[in-house]
């Protein structure tokens, strides 16, 4: 004890020597040495302008806090500032600092002790930057603390707190002041005490949450700091050091612009906060980049409109997702501070591309690591040496033949990379906010960029599966089972200067921050405290734990186009990145390259005029969901053409890239009305003869059609000594295959595709259609060898790589079938596609669109090799994905917004009559002819029944394959007995069964009983016979009387009348009700109607509100109710069966459990083994709740409001249908809301709207409607309403009060969908009305679905792609808005 204590006296009196004096406002400190000067700041000036006020305000308060001994919390935008702020003190006070990124990865381990095997199987523990820091007296920088997941941050409490914190190696840090009272070096239990350092502290770097996303402060946790705020206004000032000793007319307006909206962004409302319009601020690094920019290039005098908003979306991206109202906002105080008019955010001409005017004119070789690019602008030549990879430049400007267009967009977008570039900064392109679009030239641009600057180009490819950690290093296991890590393909690329494409950052969400210090300082914490710093003194050049970035090294970061721009467009990405705004090509543009196929340019220019009339149809929703016509769409469109001229149906080569046949009803709607407009008309499919085998190819005979001359298609067959072992084994062989002409035509269409144009496939299509049959069949005609993967839900991107096996201690991998056919050439096929996550499908994107991906182990994927270790993809290569249709009833993932274009997508459908009939006859000869006709029949009106919605499952040809089987086996058995194999699963469904025994009598197959009696008549002939013979109902007597039902005309006591006055009848003019009789309606002039006296309107509204009063009190259900609302429900039973699935389906997903890693129980983690060879306790995985976004820390309920026209026109017009349908649809949503499980997750009501009001409430929020008597009751007032609802139409206003009303709620996402048959022209409503109505709130989606009078306005559509409908057929109202809402809110 008395030792322990000299020691801590002679350390007092004998501090550590000090190097100088540091005088910061009344503090005096006394700097001291750096016992390991590696670990010191390095940066080849002081991060910060020490000459600040700001800076030195806050440089002074950390210093106190410092000499206090107390730890300190940094609250500041996103954004560099903060963290050059604390490296800046670590500078000034000389102190060594450890560093530690916080993202949704990082555990225990990253904060306490990782394990290593060293050489002869030793187990060693590594201690992480926290342990470093406290054991020698360091400052340990935490950065990100609002993206640690809850439990994390609480491992360092005791740490912050008492300065303890057991280590897993069993040694056990203490307070110092605690070790110095210790008698001893260890306890009872043999357990080692360290002391912590007194110098030890801690500084703590995040955002404010809110208003940025993150994880609120756990209050322990929290009350642990002293906390200092960063003003943004400052931050932004003080990152523009040194400032520009000139500062220009424009850099001026724009700085005042950027501050006044800080300041405006500081002040606004709560409402303004709720609705989201309010222009968001600017990012920290916006004002750097505007001076940076500006000194390197002089601005002109004025900037063109063009050019301003390129300009301002390369300061502020998340503009480019903005609202609308912000963006209109902009432009007034751009137009206030002089600066001129503001064009819209995706309009550009290609002139204006380039920033501040400029164009890149020429690059030439300077040194072996730099170049010259001299640029062209508006006041005259700039020429600027910039960062240069080792290899030859390609010659810019472009000479000789190129396999690109050099168009005034391409360049024009290259001038901004070359600007961005020359001004050190990484750069991100950023994509259309409306991704479908023309091609935007995404990965050429990358391409081209790299070779005019001699860069070896490394592309990453990133997923969702991708850790914070595995951007930097991986594990790698050596021989002996030794332990050990290696630079990602990312840092490998910084060291040697390459140019690294980051593909698909907005896969990985906000684990992206964590490459903030790597992209902003260029530097980066590796492994067992390697460190990437930004300058290295001469000292330390050789030091082993340092290194430093090649000056050449550059980013580029591009999207995947599967997440919205706004779930990863933020703040934090605007600062790492130097942000370029896409621009798609042009008409022209587009029109060129598709001409370059060969392409007759009559079918260029109907493609095109489709395609634009397409793409600016889709919502962005849709977009996320649906198949998008792109440019690589329609060049795989014009090869076709221009390969088989004689085969241009336009109309199915379209339908099938777009996956028309899976189109939700609206949508194919629209599709339907696009083709029809652009005189693309359908063809009815021909009769395809089935293949033959002729010498060394596989013919396709041509097909028999008298509309169109067609050709032979000759395929060749796969060489058999390509792939020996692959012929011998890997081919499948199939016993038994029935061509028939459909699925001729759809072999012929895959192998064109992927044998003569070398394209990659999906395939889509119901159950049972044959889909994996084809594509074996055709590559058993081809001698195709082909190897097979079928995917799950808890299929990993790792195990489509590998097969991992551990022996003698020694994680092994084994090549998956996927890379032995990338080797060998050989066709994969990737069945259930749609059953995987998303996030392992989407590596199937850059494997078919650039054809190069990179292994987890480090191995890459390469059309040709370039380095040693690559693997080169062979020439035959071909990936083939299997799925069922998207949506009901199959309610897959949505993977196909994740492989882009890339895929040339296929639809299976079942076979038409002849070709199913056919293919009958030849599995079963001799069965009755007669039979088999009859059974095709029905199954056809079977599928029929489930695409118009009236049956909720799609029977496929294998349900009738195994009825025919059936019969073939066991002919004496009934039909009604052999139905039951297939129709038994549908017995609890009596609507569906009863439409069954229709389809089945109607074409004359004999069959007594369907469903559950047939199962008991069965039952009955096996145990007893049991006659039940029900009692009949009494069926209620219609009363006669003076009700007018033989119909009159003109004036009269009897009601029900046609044409009359002052009575109860429809089309006269002056009475209190309508009253319809089912008789032909008479309508009198509306001069005539109009002929009536104020006094008589006046009595007649009292007339009708004491009438409509009285019905009402009447309204109970009797045994009339009951067949009356029986009739309804009948009519929408299926449509309420599907809507209800789909909404328990979303309803469970958003609960769906997923595959929590890093836990410490459950089923071995595979990523992980080498972890757990090394001892780590998180190599577990379990099923649970998937934890929500940053942003989104919970799921809130649905607020729909639906609208229903209950006007006097629904009434007066109801011969065609309209009102009884609009009455079935309200049942069909009380229903399946009433049905549902899980009620809170969606919030509903239902108000009607007419002549007399916009506002007319008929199922409120938390109205009960579970008595069948309550839905009658509403079905039976919204049809009083119409008899005695005045003329007038209130559509407008209650769009308008509906948007108000539910944007009140808080909720998660907010729906109107309204009904109108509103004659527009008659009642002055014009598109900027509905305009104006429908886009009230930014947060509130509406659709309209335009019915009668309202179906006849045609530019309905046109004005409202996707958000409006015309309904010609009243039928169809229980349908559309089926779709409509299961659109909405399926995303």
């Amino acid at each position: 004890m008395a030792s322990k204590r000299l020691d801590r006296l002679l350390q007092e009196l004998n501090p550590t020597p000090s190097i100088g004096q540091l005088k910061l406002g009344d503090i005096i400190y006394d700097v001291p040495t750096s016992q390991n000067p590696s670990r010191l700041p390095h940066f080849a000036e002081t991060p910060l302008n020490t000459t600040d006020s700001m800076n030195l305000d806050n440089l002074h308060f950390m210093l106190q806090k410092y000499l206090l001994g107390q730890d300190i919390f940094l609250l500041s935008q996103p954004g560099p500032y903060a963290r050059r702020l604390a490296m800046t003190f670590c500078s000034l006070i000389n102190s060594e600092y450890e560093y530690i990124a916080l993202h949704r990865d990082v555990g225990e381990t990253e904060l306490k002790q990782g394990r290593e095997i060293r050489a002869g199987g030793n187990l060693v523990y590594v201690d992480s930057a926290a342990v470093r820091a406290v054991k020698f007296g360091r400052i340990l920088i935490i950065e990100g603390i609002e993206k640690a997941e809850r439990g994390i941050m609480p491992v360092l409490n005791n740490l912050l707190e008492n300065r303890e914190m057991n280590l897993d190696d069993g040694t056990h840090i203490i307070h110092s002041h605690r070790h110095a009272l210790l008698g001893t070096q260890s306890d009872a239990e043999g357990k080692l005490f360290i002391p912590a350092h007194r110098n030890f502290r801690v500084i703590a770097i995040a955002a404010p949450v809110p208003p940025y996303s993150g994880y609120p402060l756990d209050p322990p946790f929290r009350s642990r700091f002293q906390a200092r705020f960063m003003d943004p206004i400052g931050a932004l000032l003080a990152l523009t050091y040194p400032s520009p000793s000139h500062d220009s007319d424009l850099l001026k307006k724009l700085r005042d612009l950027i501050l006044s909206t800080q300041y405006a962004s500081e002040s606004r409302s709560a409402l303004d906060t709720v609705a989201k319009t309010a222009l968001p601020a600017f990012p920290q690094t916006a004002l750097q980049k505007l001076v940076m920019l500006l000194s390197a290039f002089p601005p002109p005098q004025t900037l063109s409109p063009g050019q301003l908003a390129r300009l301002l979306l390369s300061l502020h991206p998340a503009l480019v997702c903005a609202p609308f109202q912000a963006w209109a906002m902009l432009s007034s105080r751009i137009e206030e501070a002089g600066l001129g008019p503001l064009s819209a955010a995706h309009v550009a001409d290609a002139g204006d591309i380039g920033l501040l005017g400029y164009r890149a004119r020429s690059i030439s070789r300077r040194t072996p690591s730099t170049a010259c690019v001299v640029f062209d602008g508006p006041n005259g030549v700039v020429s600027l040496d910039v960062s240069a990879g080792p290899k030859e430049l390609c010659p810019f400007p472009f000479t000789g033949e190129l396999d690109f267009y050099a168009t005034e967009r391409f360049l024009g977008l290259l001038t901004c990379f070359l600007q961005a570039h020359a001004l050190g900064w990484d750069i991100s392109y950023v994509p259309p906010a409306m991704s479908s679009t023309a091609s935007s030239s995404t990965s050429l641009l990358v391409r081209v960029f790299g070779q005019i600057l001699g860069y070896e180009e490394e592309a990453v490819h990133l997923y969702k599966e991708l850790g914070g950690r595995e951007l930097l290093m991986r594990r790698k296991i050596q021989d002996g089972g030794a332990t050990s890590w290696e630079p990602s393909t990312l840092v490998d690329g910084a060291w040697t200067g390459r140019l690294v494409h980051l593909s698909g950052l907005d896969a990985i969400g906000l684990t992206a921050g964590s490459l903030a210090r790597l992209t902003q300082d260029r530097e980066v914490e590796l492994w067992e405290g390697k460190r990437v710093v930004a300058a290295l003194p001469e000292d330390q050049i050789d030091s082993s734990d340092l290194s430093i970035a090649h000056p050449s090294f550059r980013i580029i970061s591009t999207s995947s186009k599967s997440t919205a721009l706004r779930d990863w467009l933020s703040d934090e990405h605007a600062n790492m990145f130097f942000p370029v705004a896409a621009q798609p090509m042009s008409h022209d543009e587009e029109s060129d390259v598709l001409l370059q196929t060969g392409c007759p340019p009559e079918i260029v220019n109907r493609l095109l005029v489709l395609a634009e009339k397409y793409r600016q149809s889709m919502s962005t929703d849709d977009v996320l969901k649906n198949r998008k016509l792109g440019t690589r769409s329609l060049v795989r469109i014009a090869r076709r053409v221009a390969k088989f001229p004689w085969d241009n149906n336009l109309h199915s080569l379209i339908s099938r890239s777009l996956l028309a046949e899976f189109l939700p009803t609206t949508e194919k709607m629209s599709l339907d009305t696009l083709l029809e407009e652009s005189e693309i008309k359908k063809i009815s499919p021909a009769f395809h003869p089935s293949p033959v085998i002729e010498g060394n190819n596989l013919v396709f005979p041509a097909h028999a059609s008298h509309l169109q001359h067609a050709e032979a298609t000759l395929i060749p067959l796969f060489d058999l000594t390509q792939d020996t072992e692959g012929v011998a084994s890997y081919v499948p062989h199939m016993d038994h295959f029935y061509d028939n002409s459909i699925q001729s035509a759809s072999m012929r269409d895959l192998a064109v595709d992927f044998e003569l144009l070398g394209e990659h496939l999906v395939l889509l299509g119901n159950q049972g259609v044959g889909k994996n049959k084809l594509i074996d069949r055709l590559c058993q005609l081809l001698r195709r060898p082909r190897e097979y993967i079928q995917l799950h839900r808890d299929t990993t991107v790792n195990q489509l790589m590998f097969q991992t096996t551990l022996e003698n201690g020694i994680i092994k991998y084994t090549d998956s079938p996927l890379l032995r056919a990338i080797a060998h050439g050989r066709v994969i096929i990737i069945d259930e596609a749609d059953k995987a996550p998303e996030h392992v499908v989407a590596i199937f994107r850059s494997l078919a669109g650039q054809g190069e991906l990179t292994l987890a182990d480090g191995r890459r994927l390469r059309r040709v090799c370039e380095r040693e270790g690559d693997i080169q993809i062979h020439r035959n290569f071909r990936l083939i994905l299997l799925a069922n249709r998207p949506g009901y009833p199959f309610l897959g993932n949505h993977f196909l917004q994740v492989l882009g274009d890339n895929f040339s997508c296929h639809s299976v459908s079942n076979p038409d009559i002849e070709s199913e009939r056919r293919l009958l006859a030849q599995l079963a000869p001799e069965l009755d002819e007669d039979i088999l006709l009859r059974l095709v029949g029905a199954f056809q009106d079977l599928r029929k029944g489930y695409g118009e919605g009236s049956l909720t499952y799609p029977y496929s040809l294998r349900e009738l394959i195994a009825i025919v089987r059936h019969m073939r086996a066991y002919p004496n058995d009934t039909l009604d007995n052999t139905l039951r194999n297939v129709f038994d699963f549908d017995v609890y469904r009596p609507e569906t069964i009863d439409r069954l025994a229709d389809i089945l009598q109607h074409h004359g197959l004999r069959v007594k009983h369907v469903g559950l009696d047939a199962a008991r008549e069965a039952a009955q002939k096996r145990v007893l016979d049991l006659d039940f013979q029900p009692k009949p109902k009494d069926e209620e007597k219609q009363r006669e009387g003076n009700d007018g039902s033989q119909g009159q005309q003109g004036g009269g006591n009897r009601a029900g009348g046609s044409g009359g006055r002052s009575s109860a009848g429809v089309g006269g003019k002056g009475g209190y009700m309508r009253l319809f009789k089912g008789k032909d309606v008479k309508q009198l002039p509306d001069d005539i109607k109009r002929d009536v006296s104020d006094e008589v309107k006046e009595q007649a509204r009292e007339m009708a509100k004491q009438e409509l009063a009285r019905r009402l009190e009447e309204l109970d259900m009797n045994a009339a109710g009951a067949a009356g609302y029986g009739a309804l429900l009948t009519a929408v039973e299926s449509h309420i069966a599907q809507l209800h699935d789909l909404l328990e389906h979303l309803a469970a997903k958003e609960e769906e459990r997923v595959w929590v890693k890093r836990q410490t129980d459950g089923e071995l983690d595979d990523s992980r083994l080498t972890e757990g060879l090394t001892g780590e306790a998180t190599v577990y995985k379990r099923r649970g709740t998937a934890k929500p976004e940053l942003g989104r820390p919970q799921i809130k309920p649905k607020r729909i409001r639906f609208l229903f026209d209950v006007s006097g026109s629904m009434y007066r017009f109801q011969y065609d249908g309209r009102l009884q349908r609009s009455l079935e649809t309200a049942v069909m949503l009380m229903e399946s809301f009433n049905r549902l499980s899980r009620k809170d997750k969606y919030v509903w009501d239902m108000y009607g709207h007419s002549g007399d009001s916009p506002d007319i409430p008929l199922v409120k929020v938390g109205d009960s409607i579970e008595e069948v008597s309550r839905r009658w009751a509403v079905a039976e007032k919204m049809s009083m309403i119409t008899q005695y609802a005045f003329a007038g139409d209130h559509t407008v206003e209650a769009l308008e009060k509906a948007a108000t009303d539910i944007s009140k709620f808080d909720g998660d996402e907010h729906f109107v969908i309204a009904i109108t048959d509103a004659n527009f022209a008659r009642y002055g409503i014009t598109a900027e009305d509905l305009q104006g109505a429908m886009n009230r709130h930014p947060k509130v989606k509406t659709a309209l679905v335009c019915i009668g009078e309202g179906a006849e306005a045609s530019w309905v559509p046109k004005k409202f792609p996707g958000r409006a409908f015309r309904v010609d057929n009243t039928t169809d109202i229980p349908k559309v808005l089926r779709g409509i809402l299961s659109q909405m809110v399926d995303k």
